[in-house]
C-alpha cells in the first residue's frame, strides 16, 4: 500500500482529507511497515498542546498522547512529535483518543535554538516541502531578518520562498522587492496582498495536493490573513497591527496544520520574536553563496578577511562589489553558529560524563546488593 484511499471524511464538523492529500507517500509508507505489522495506524500531527496532540487518521481526528515507553526513550525535545510529523498510533475510537507509539523519520524539519541560554533544539514544524518566509512591506521590512530566516530555512531541507505581504499598503514596493531579491540567493520572491488577493496565485503552485507548506514570520506580517485567503474562509482569527512598528499581537498561539480545499496543507505558526540559529552551517553557505565563493579565492585558507594579504572578500568590499551590511550580517550569523558549535560540544561532553557517572552508580548498587556479580563473566 503506497498511500491511503482517496476520500474525504467529516470529523467534528471539519473536512478531513485523505492521508495522501495531506502528504502521505511511499517514503513514509516504507518506514511505517514495522508498525503496520504491530497493528498500529499512520497519523499526522495536526496540533500540539501541552503533552497532548491532535492527530489526523484516514478515519478522522483524535486526541493523542505519547506512550510511556516513547517518553522514557526520548533524549531531548526533538524526539517528541511536533506539527507535521507522521506517527504510529493505536487508536481508541470509542474513547475518542489514541496513543502515539513511534515517530516516523522526518523528510525535513524547521528548527531553531530554544530561547534563553539552553543549548537545545526546538523543532518548529516537520516534513515541510516549502517554507513561506513572510515579511511585510511596511515597518516590518528588514533585509537582515530575511537573511536569518533564509539561513534557518535552508538548514531545514525545505525550499524557501520569500513572501512580501501588504504590497497594497506600500506606495513604492518595487525598490523593496528588488532589495529582497538581492539577498534571496536564488529563492523565489513573491509580492502579494493577502487582504486584496493581489499576487496570491503565485503561492498556489507550492501548495498542491499532497504537498506541505509552512508560514514563518514575526507577528503582524499577515500569515493568518494569507491562510484565510488561500482557504477562502475565515479559518483563523486575525488581529490588529500597530502602525508605528508594524508589529501585531500573537493571535496564533499554537501551531496548526490546515487543509486547503482541493490542494495540500499549510502549517500556521505563532509569530516569532526571536529566531536563533540551529544547524551545521549548510544554510549559511546556501544563503551567502557569493561571500563563500569569494572566501574560496583568498590566498590563505584560514583567512579571517580582516588584514590578511590576498583577501578576495576584503578586495570586493573595497571595490564596492560586496555590500558591507550584508557582509556584517554574514559575520554575525557565522559567529552565532561557531558559538553554537562550541556549546553543543560542551553539552555533549557533559551528557557523556553524566551517562558514565550513572553507569558507575548502577554498577556500585549492583555489587552492593549482589556481591557475587563482580566475579561473574
Amino acid at each position: 500500500m503506497d498511500a491511503a484511499p482517496e476520500q474525504i471524511v467529516n470529523c467534528g464538523g471539519q473536512l478531513i482529507m485523505s492521508l495522501a492529500d495531506i502528504g502521505w507517500d511511499s517514503f513514509f509508507d516504507h518506514h511505517f511497515e514495522p508498525f503496520r505489522q504491530a497493528g498500529w495506524l499512520p497519523a499526522r500531527v495536526a496540533r500540539e498542546h501541552r503533552e497532548l496532540y491532535d492527530v489526523r487518521l484516514d478515519e478522522g481526528e483524535l486526541a493523542a498522547r505519547v506512550s510511556g515507553r516513547m517518553r522514557h526513550l526520548a533524549q531531548s525535545r526533538s524526539d517528541f512529535p511536533t506539527v507535521g510529523d507522521w506517527v504510529a498510533v493505536e487508536p481508541r475510537p470509542e474513547d475518542g483518543d489514541a496513543t502515539i507509539h513511534a515517530l516516523l523519520p522526518r523528510k525535513s524539519r524547521f528548527c531553531r535554538k530554544v530561547a534563553a541560554l539552553r543549548t537545545e533544539e526546538q523543532v518548529v514544524a516537520a516534513n515541510i516541502d516549502t517554507v513561506f518566509l513572510v515579511t511585510g512591506l511596511d515597518a516590518n521590512f528588514n533585509l537582515r531578518r530575511i537573511e536569518r530566516y533564509l539561513t534557518v530555512a535552508r538548514e531545514s531541507g525545505a525550499e524557501p520562498v520569500v513572501v512580501l505581504n501588504k504590497v497594497d499598503l506600500c506606495p513604492e514596493p518595487d525598490p523593496l522587492i528588488d532589495e529582497a531579491g538581492t539577498v534571496a540567493a536564488g529563492a523565489p520572491v513573491c509580492a502579494i496582498s493577502a487582504a486584496t488577493g493581489q499576487g496570491l496565485d503565485a503561492l498556489r503552485p507550492y501548495v498542491g495536493a499532497g504537498s506541505t507548506a509552512a508560514l514563518l514570520g514575526s507577528s503582524g506580517v499577515g500569515k493568518t490573513t494569507i491562510i484565510n485567503s488561500l482557504t477562502g474562509r475565515d479559518a483563523l482569527k486575525t488581529g490588529e497591527v500597530r502602525q508605528a512598528d508594524g508589529r501585531g499581537r500573537h493571535v496564533t498561539t499554537w501551531k496548526e496544520l490546515i487543509e486547503l480545499p482541493g490542494a495540500g496543507v499549510i502549517i500556521d505558526t505563532p509569530g516569532m520574536r526571536e529566531l536563533q540559529l540551529w544547524g551545521d552551517g549548510d544554510g549559511l553557505r546556501g544563503s551567502f553563496e557569493e561571500i563563500e565563493d569569494l572566501a574560496g579565492r583568498c590566498r590563505f585558507r584560514d583567512c579571517r578577511h580582516e588584514k590578511e594579504p590576498g583577501c578576495a572578500v576584503k578586495e570586493a568590499l573595497e571595490q564596492g562589489s560586496l555590500d558591507a551590511d550584508r557582509y556584517k550580517s554574514y559575520l554575525k550569523l557565522r559567529r552565532e553558529l561557531a558559538y553554537l558549535s562550541v556549546r553543543k560540544d560542551q553539552r555533549a561532553r557533559f551528557n557523556e560524563r553524566t551517562r558514565l557517572k550513572q553507569i558507575a552508580k548502577w554498577s556500585r548498587q549492583r555489587e552492593k546488593h549482589h556481591p557475587k556479580a563482580r566475579f561473574q563473566g
